[in-house]
């Protein structure tokens, strides 16, 4: 939720270039606000002993949805499905390994711990993606 959180919160604000292929839904702000109330929600329940895995179906399918619409926001439109494609597979493919990193660092380390660690790790790289997009944009004259 955070990479479509940090999107969505982007294109609300104009960080986000219209020209990008952002839906021009996820750039309403209360869309932007959900978004933004749904990724604070999963951060703050992935250090509850109960939280399901990150590999489970409907978590899969959730980080599928979400990369695929993140990734297509931060493209030209002319690549957007391409990146949707992309963004939605590197989801699924990056949550295998880091659900047994994470299982590993838990041996050593609580809960709470590593999920702070990768908290500030997806958040740091979410900003940066659309940073960096915003910049793409700017130095192409596409903002």
């Amino acid at each position: 939720m955070t990479p479509l959180a940090a999107v969505s919160v982007a294109a609300a604000t104009g960080q986000l270039p219209r020209t990008f292929g952002a839906p021009k839904m996820l750039g309403k702000p209360l869309v932007a606000a959900g978004a933004l109330a749904m990724a604070a929600g999963e951060l703050a329940g992935d250090k509850w002993k109960g939280a399901p895995d990150r590999i489970v179906v409907a978590g899969l399918l959730g980080r599928l949805v979400g990369g695929g619409i993140a990734a297509m926001s931060v493209a030209r439109r002319d690549q957007r499905w391409l990146a949707a494609a992309l963004g939605a597979g590197a989801a699924i493919a990056s949550s295998y390994p880091t659900f047994h990193a994470r299982m590993r660092a838990m041996g050593r380390w609580s809960q709470l711990r590593t999920g702070l660690v990768e908290d500030t790790l997806i958040v740091g790289a979410a900003i940066l993606l659309v940073r960096a997009a915003s910049r793409q944009a700017a130095t192409a004259g596409t903002s």
